[in-house]
Order: structure tokens, then C-alpha cells, then sequence
């Protein structure tokens, strides 16, 4: 990665552009991040006003995000004219009852392609030019999780099935790799150093089914975390909201408590375990699982929320599912109301140089606690706010 050139690319890049989409009309879907605005700028530079640039607001963008980025975009420097899609309802509707991970990403691809094949017959395009990276196609191919943007190399044929073909510029780069070639065609830092957001924006954050209210609860949060997350440079950072139900007391709950207490050197009884319904994507030995949510909750003499490093609670994670395989992720409270309330909040944030393996950020506890109390304060349904203290593997650095 350090020999990496984005001169270079780009100069060589811009023509194969050109000749794979010849002289057709060509369509790029732009979701804010830095992958997509990348290939829009370097499609725009290599075909001109043959390119067709939009923003589809699929309801899972973060607040006031699509005329934010279509502003930028459209406005000098870039001057690449991109319009906003409103396809909210159709999205809403199609996600309607999901809870599986799984089944929401494909649900989500589909609905993207189906909507996008129709764009792109009323703009008169037959190619779509899409932002996947190296990445995503190492772990649709591998069996992690299936990335909505991976279409070919699953077999699926866009032609057939949506009626485009797909170019894909910046396939054999890595994340770091792009923001390279994006600093390069002067993106601003906005677009160029923008927080990685998946295709399917919140959808994957919202854990479980996804409803209107639990939606709009995870964009307050995710404005928080955002804001208050950004002056410690993750690489990653985001919020995540899960339904408040949990299964049953079990023996699995017991062994945890016990366990947490000896590694923090408390007694068990100021230790409250939940395993959540709903489950989270995993990772091992480079395939995907789907694992249990466990949140922590430890108290001290006093009644407050007990602190330590947060490297001992990434060793307690470690422990906890070395011996229960189940679980795929760990929760530690961070601010809790004490009453039962429909969502709890998890934040995540790590550090990662190609998103294939990724470590838990040391946020300072003084962030964190702020992050926890302005949304418990911004949201009224959310009765406990977590920190995500499982890296790379095994867990997945997104929820789902």
C-alpha cells in the first residue's frame, strides 16, 4: 500500500473507463461515501455529461445526508451534477417484518437493483458504474456476509436480472487505497476522509426488524457518536440499536457473571448479564456465523457504573467467548437508566488498516460517558448505552 500511486491509477483508469462504456449513457449510485463520490468523479472526468449521478434516499441515510452530498458534489470544485432519488417508502415497505441479518441485505439488494434498473431506464443508461472495493468482494466471495454492491462474481448477471452492465473502477483497491485517489482529484476532506457507510446505510446498524421509530431513534444517536467520536480518528465509528429483549435466564448468563466478576476482581452479584434475541454477524476462520449479543452491566459499591481499562474489557470479551463459542459479541455498559425501555444503544469503534481485522478503539471513559448521557437524553426509548468491546474477529466491524 505504501508504493501505491494515485497518479498513476488515475491516468490509467480514465481511459478504461472510456472504453468499457464507450459511448453509452452510464448511471452511478452515490451513497456519501468515499468509494462511490470517487467513482463519480473519475467516471465524470472520463465520459462528461453522459454520466447520470444520483442519491437514492432509501430511508437509511443519516439526517439530511442525500441534498447534503448531492450540494457537494453538484458545486465547484467537482461540478458533477447528482440529483436525489426520494425511494423511501418503497424501502420501508420491502425491509417490513425482516429480523435476519441475511435476508435484509438481500432484501436491500434487491430492492436497490430493482429501483436502480429503473432509474437507469427512465435516464436512458445501460451501464452502472458502482463503488466496490477489494474488500467487499473478499468477503462476499468468502462467505462473511453478502456485500449488496457484489453482483458478478456471485453470479448474479446485471444485464439479465436489471437490465445494465456494471463497470467497476476501483475493484482492486483498498479503502485506504481510495482515499488516496480521492485526496488526488482534490474531493473535499468531507468526502475524501468520510466514515466508511455501508451500501445498505442504517439498515445494518438497526439490529432485528426495522422500524420507523427505532430508525429514527439510531439517527439521533449516530449524530452523537459521530460528533463526539471524530476528534479520536477511528478508523471506524458508529452507533447501533437493538430491540431490549432478551432470552431467558440460562446457565450460559451464569457462567458470564461469574466470570466477569473473577476477571474484575468484584463480587458476582454487582454483575448483570443479558443475552439479546436478536443476533449479530460473526466471523470465523473467514467464514460468517451468526452469534449471541451479550451486554455487561457492572456496578460498584456505590451504585455507578464500574470503569476500567478498556483493554481489560476487550481481555474479558476474549474469555467470555473462548469459553461460550455462541456469543459473537460483547456489550459493556457505559450509561444506564435503570428502567426498561424498548432499545438499547451500542457504540462501536475501531482501528484497522484493511477492514479485514480490526481493533476496539481506547476511547477515553470520559468521551464515552458523554457520548452515553447525551443519548439517553436524545432518546427516550433507549434505557442503556453500550460499548462494543469485540474486535475483528470474531465479530464483524458492522452489526449485520
Amino acid at each position: 500500500m505504501e508504493t501505491f500511486d494515485p497518479k498513476a491509477f488515475v491516468d490509467t483508469e480514465i481511459p478504461e473507463i472510456k472504453k468499457k462504456i464507450c459511448n453509452e449513457r452510464a448511471l452511478v449510485a452515490v451513497s456519501g461515501g468515499v468509494d462511490s463520490s470517487t467513482c463519480a468523479v473519475l467516471t465524470h472526468m472520463a465520459i462528461g455529461e453522459n454520466l447520470v449521478c444520483a442519491i437514492l434516499d432509501d430511508a437509511f441515510m443519516r439526517e439530511d445526508e442525500p441534498e447534503h452530498v448531492a450540494g457537494i458534489l453538484s458545486q465547484p470544485p467537482l461540478n458533477v451534477p447528482t440529483k436525489v432519488v426520494n425511494v423511501r417508502e418503497r424501502f420501508l415497505q420491502a425491509m417490513k417484518g425482516l429480523r435476519d441479518a441475511e435476508e435484509k441485505r438481500k432484501m436491500f439488494r434487491e430492492t436497490f437493483y430493482k429501483v436502480l434498473g429503473e432509474v437507469a431506464k427512465k435516464e436512458d443508461c445501460k451501464v452502472l458504474v458502482q463503488g466496490t472495493i477489494r474488500a467487499d468482494i473478499m468477503e462476499t466471495v468468502g462467505g462473511v456476509k453478502t456485500q449488496h454492491n457484489v453482483l458478478e462474481q456471485m453470479g448474479i448477471d446485471p444485464m439479465e436480472q436489471f437490465g445494465f452492465k456494471v463497470v467497476e473502477p476501483i475493484v482492486t483497491l483498498f479503502k485506504e487505497q481510495v482515499r488516496m485517489v480521492a485526496r488526488y482529484l482534490k474531493l473535499s476532506s468531507e468526502l475524501s476522509e468520510r466514515q466508511p457507510f455501508p451500501g445498505p446505510g442504517l439498515s445494518v446498524r438497526v439490529v432485528g426488524e426495522i422500524r420507523r421509530d427505532k430508525l429514527e431513534t439510531l439517527k439521533k444517536a449516530t449524530a452523537i457518536t459521530e460528533r463526539e467520536l471524530v476528534q479520536h480518528k477511528p478508523s471506524q465509528y458508529f452507533a447501533v440499536i437493538v430491540d431490549n429483549e432478551e432470552t431467558g435466564e440460562s446457565s450460559a448468563m451464569l457462567h458470564i457473571k461469574e466470570t466477569v466478576a473473577r476477571l474484575l476482581n468484584i463480587p458476582s452479584r454487582n454483575v448483570l448479564v443479558k443475552i439479546f434475541r436478536d443476533k449479530a454477524t460473526g466471523v470465523e476462520g473467514g467464514k460468517r456465523r451468526y452469534g449471541e449479543i451479550v451486554g455487561i452491566k457492572v456496578q460498584t459499591m456505590n451504585g455507578k457504573l464500574h470503569q476500567t481499562a478498556i483493554q481489560n474489557l476487550v481481555s474479558i470479551q476474549a474469555k467470555i467467548i473462548a469459553e461460550k463459542p455462541a456469543v459473537a459479541r460483547v456489550f459493556y455498559a457505559i450509561k444506564d437508566l435503570g428502567e426498561k425501555k424498548s432499545y438499547v444503544m451500542g457504540i462501536r469503534s475501531v482501528q484497522t488498516k484493511d477492514f479485514l481485522t480490526a481493533q476496539v478503539s481506547e476511547i477515553p471513559w470520559s468521551t464515552l460517558n458523554k457520548i452515553g448521557e447525551e443519548t439517553l437524553n436524545a432518546c427516550s426509548d433507549v434505557t442503556t448505552v453500550y460499548y462494543d468491546v469485540t474486535p475483528k474477529p470474531p465479530a464483524t466491524i458492522e452489526m449485520e
